[in-house]
């Protein structure tokens, strides 16, 4: 069985071409780039120094670091299998300029979200200003047609949302009305959904044809106005069962109305569309990720993504996905996908790229006797793949 976790130290500009080249295919992109605030942590995040741009003219930090991502990101789309999706963390600092970018890169009609993440809810107290307590996730397929990502999650699902229970099975459920409550789909648009169905009030019974103390029922809105069913007619009669005939209360008096008895457990697991708000509490936090961090191989990156964040990314793509972290910063996506196929049986690999770039001598890493940023990953790697297993494959460079 392939490693789980494969760690290449290298310029990741020259590995993704060499994976390019060798016809190495990624599903999935999740990474976070030098968000290029100036700061020196564990390395230097500031693109200032001597850039000179086509025209000749110094440029400014900001030209400078889209001159750096910029062929990054094309190397990635190559990389990348016309199924697949790419995530990009960022801040404020580049936000704007990773979005033209990446639109122009990845293509505008790819864009899927731009989710706002709630790493620090307490917010960054330090400095003028707002107390900032987000960060974004740009998210694009490689094919927006033919992108495989599900945009949902079982984690959303709350289960006080399905307040019924089967008296038989004590199942959870609860109630949605069979007729759209779309006014787009209405008996000129959809005429084949516009039929009578019948139904019993007292029993709860519903049918295609008449019975016995049912009642004819047609679709209509709230304000009386015809409308469709959601279910067509061969559904109906499949999942009798699945409906329930009741007596409601409108804005016209009472009315007779059917209705879909919607199950929490569904065959395949229910899932929930995810929102493009993150909020800490669900995803973990900064302080949070420094934790998990400094229990592998202590406290030697400031500011690194929780797992918690990483696995619901990878929620969204199969369970068999390849990944790729070109900026793989302190490992946080290789531990995300170990702690994910720990947890669901999956076979997820993961490809960490990170650069030998020395870390600031007086830095945590750097007293840690991790001199590089790429000591940095390759310990993490190494702690997670004692601790949960997988396998680690290390390289310098692609080949």
């Amino acid at each position: 069985m392939r490693p789980w976790n494969t760690f290449v130290e290298g310029d990741n500009l020259d590995v993704l071409r060499a994976m390019a080249a060798a016809g190495e295919r990624v599903d999935l992109v999740c990474t976070d780039p030098p968000y290029n605030t100036g700061n020196e942590f564990a390395y230097r995040d500031d693109f200032r120094d001597g850039f000179v741009g086509a025209d000749g003219r110094p440029g400014s930090r900001h030209d400078a670091w889209a001159a750096m991502v910029r062929p990054r990101l094309e190397a990635c789309r190559d990389v990348l299998r016309e199924t697949g999706a790419f995530f990009v963390s960022i801040d404020d600092n580049e936000a704007a300029r990773l979005r033209l970018l990446l639109d122009d890169v990845m293509g505008e009609q790819n864009f899927l979200a731009q989710v706002v993440v709630n790493l620090n809810p307490k917010g960054r107290q330090l400095g003028r200003g707002f107390a900032t307590s987000h960060e974004y996730l740009l998210v694009y397929a490689r094919d927006a047609r033919r992108t495989v990502l599900d945009a949902s999650s079982a984690e959303t699902v709350d289960e006080r949302d399905f307040p019924l229970a089967d008296e038989a099975t004590g199942r959870r459920y609860r109630h949605l009305p069979l007729r759209n409550t779309n006014k787009k789909f209405n008996p000129v648009t959809s005429p084949t959904l516009h039929f009578p169905v019948w139904g019993d009030p007292v029993t709860g019974r519903v049918a295609t044809t008449p019975f016995t103390g049912a009642v004819e029922v047609t679709p209509v809105f709230g304000d009386g106005r015809p409308a469709v069913w959601r279910w067509s007619r061969p559904l109906i009669e499949e999942r009798p069962d699945d409906l329930v005939c009741r007596v409601v209360r409108g804005r016209r008096g009472e009315r007779v109305d059917v209705f879909q008895r919607d199950w929490l457990e569904r065959d395949g697991g229910r899932r929930k569309k995810l929102p493009t708000i993150w909020l800490a509490e669900e995803v973990g936090s900064t302080d949070t990720a420094v934790a998990e961090l400094k229990e592998l191989v202590g406290h030697v990156f400031e500011s690194p993504k929780p797992t918690g964040l990483v696995r619901r990314v990878l929620g969204t793509m199969p369970a068999d996905a390849v990944v790729l972290d070109p900026f793989a910063g302190s490992g946080t996506t290789g531990h995300a996908v170990a702690l994910a196929n720990l947890a669901d049986g999956g076979t997820r690999r993961c490809v960490s790229v990170n650069s030998a770039e020395p870390t600031r001598p007086g830095s945590n890493a750097h007293a840690a006797g991790l001199l590089t940023v790429a000591d940095i990953t390759r310990a993490r790697l190494r702690a997670v793949d004692r601790l949960l297993g997988g396998g680690l494959d290390e390289r310098v460079g692609w080949g």
